[in-house]
């Protein structure tokens, strides 16, 4: 029997070897997979420039971005990618910042803006002072972060290595037995059962299974990095998916974070522009935020006059008083004016107060004793911060809004946005509690904040979502997700690529088990030979490498949702979670 058994073995080594074939394709295609995910993300480092035109004592000369130094001037011609971050000194152009931000619409950068490593200035020629080193660019930091957060894993590769623990041991004690127990203890033929046990070692070795989870995982950084967002790790990406509820802060998320001027109203006979200028050159010498917001207006509305103040006195709290071309004005709220003697009529209390319930900053304007106007200063709600919010409530989530502010301004944010529920008057340390319970209530709970002040709420949420990483460093440190542009709608895409992606690994690892699983059996039972059981391997890894670099291409859908009717407003004294 032993001699038959090496004549067949023996006639076997001299047939061509087709599974060494098979072997090779299987090789080739995990090359592909893992060269394709990890491609988009050598992408992002290609977009750098390796050198730059740079403007020093001794002249321009051209040199590589590591033999730049903070404080160097980069000149960045039409066309050509802005090698440094840094500020713009000299010049104006668009800057397209997709490969940074995400953003799909070129923005204006003029003088005093920043600008980042790998973004393409469009029209203008710019001249640009670097602020960091090369290795400290926002773009390597996105770089960076994607390759570390590969160590930080999903529950579904925390569960593919438990398992591997004990299934390759199990395998290979299941293809010994098949080879050598029949032959020795049922006296059958040795080639047939030694072809099982082997046939039984080869396709439970799964390339599919293998590859289920890491792929996939790697196409949706990929992705998102590609789109401007960056997860700080695998998990987050479960994670995500998973959220029933979404906190954001008020200041700085759901609105822009800086005071604009939202209403001019005359109550006499000088015009809009006219009131703009007196008030632009008087609040020129405050440094308050209300001060500044008024000055921004006047300026963009060419209406700022550089004209001397005289008697400037200005009352914590109230307004100012002040001399201009002769006149006395005062510019603050209704008590100021009343203390100064100036009489506010019940039409001009009514203005203040609608805008007031508006949850804007009322600015009274009066001048030698009358009333001659009204201004409206507020944070300006985001443009797309309630199509965000509509879309995640379309899609089940909850949303809350948390304030610092006072419940009538919260309440008028929360109205304009569309959240199912806010809360006011919150110190950080509020939030952070207020946070513990609403996870308690809602199960799951992320935290979208501007990275820096929210950070021990964001801390204390299954998911942390940085905003305004373009702008900050440290946000990129606080979040465990991070946008890297001040676009809300990134928020519901997040989850979309989160839930497509588990989505992916639930199907790759259920296609490649089931598979095994088969072929193992149509071994055991002799119906499965070595070529056909390779071919049938290498097919479900083929179907798990396709399935997971669908996620490379996946854009997600921003169009508009239909408008959900929002749920009654809960204050902060809403007792179910105090």
């Amino acid at each position: 029997m032993q001699d038959g058994m090496g004549r067949q073995l023996a006639a076997a080594s001299r047939r061509p070897v087709p599974e060494s074939r098979v072997y090779s394709l299987g090789d080739v295609l995990e090359s592909y997979a893992v060269d394709k995910a990890r491609g988009a993300l050598r992408s992002l480092v290609e977009l750098a420039p390796k050198e730059a035109l740079v403007r020093r004592a001794d002249g321009e000369q051209m040199l590589a971005v590591e033999d730049i130094a903070v404080g160097d001037i980069v000149i960045v011609r039409p066309g050509d990618r802005i090698p440094m971050d840094g500020k713009v000194v000299v010049g104006s152009s668009f800057v397209d910042q997709a490969a940074v931000t995400g953003e799909s619409i070129a923005v204006r950068k003029t003088a005093g803006d920043e600008v980042f490593a790998g973004t393409m200035n469009q029209n203008g020629s710019i001249e640009v002072e670097v602020d960091r080193p090369a290795s400290e660019t926002m773009l390597s930091k996105i770089i960076c972060s994607v390759e570390e957060a590969q160590a930080n894993k999903t529950s579904y590769q925390r569960f593919s290595d438990a398992f591997g623990k004990y299934y390759t041991p199990a395998m290979f004690v299941l293809g010994v037995l098949v080879a050598v127990v029949p032959p020795l203890l049922f006296d059958q033929p040795w080639y047939d059962f030694l072809l099982r046990g082997l046939v039984v070692f080869v396709v439970s070795c799964s390339c599919g299974l293998a590859l289920s989870v890491p792929v996939a995982v790697v196409a949706a950084m990929a992705n998102g990095a590609r789109h401007g967002t960056v997860f700080k790790g695998g998990a987050y990406i479960e994670t995500v998916s998973r959220l029933k509820a979404i906190a954001f802060d008020k200041t700085g998320t759901l609105t822009i974070g800086r005071p604009e001027v939202t209403d001019i109203e005359s109550v006499g006979t000088l015009s809009e522009l006219e009131l703009l200028q007196i008030a632009g050159a008087i609040e020129s010498r405050s440094s308050h935020p209300i001060a500044a917001a008024i000055v921004r207006r006047a300026k963009e509305e060419d209406a700022l006059a550089n004209e001397p103040l005289a008697d400037f006195k200005e009352t914590s709290g109230q307004g100012i008083e002040a001399n201009y071309q002769g006149r006395t004005y005062v510019l603050g709220n209704i008590r100021l004016q009343e203390a100064t003697g100036v009489p506010v009529a019940a039409e001009a209390r009514e203005v203040v107060l609608r805008l007031e319930n508006e949850g804007k900053t009322a600015v009274l304007i009066s001048g030698e004793g009358g009333l001659l106007g009204v201004m409206a200063v507020a944070d300006k709600v985001r443009p797309a911060a309630r199509a965000a919010l509509e879309r995640l409530k379309h899609a089940g989530v909850r949303t809350i809004m948390l304030s610092g502010d006072n419940e009538r301004s919260a309440r008028a944010v929360a109205g304009q946005v569309g959240v199912d529920e806010y809360y006011a008057e919150l110190l950080p340390t509020d939030k952070v509690d207020l946070l513990r319970r609403l996870r308690e209530k809602h199960g799951f709970i992320g935290m979208v904040g501007d990275g820096i002040n929210d950070a021990p709420a964001m801390a204390v949420s299954d998911v942390g979502i940085a905003m305004g990483a373009a702008g900050t460093d440290i946000a990129v440190e606080a979040g465990d997700v991070v946008l890297m542009s001040d676009d809300l709608q990134k928020v519901g895409y997040l989850r979309q690529l989160s839930s497509r992606t588990v989505r992916a690994i639930q199907w790759n690892i259920g296609i490649s088990m089931a598979n095994v699983a088969f072929m193992v059996v149509m071994a055991l039972l002799g119906y499965l030979g070595l070529v056909s059981g390779l071919l049938l391997n290498e097919a479900s890894a083929l179907f798990v490498i396709l399935n997971s670099l669908r996620l490379l291409g996946w854009k997600g859908d921003l169009e508009p949702v239909p408008r959900a009717e929002p749920d009654e407003l809960v204050p902060a004294t809403d007792s179910s979670t105090q």
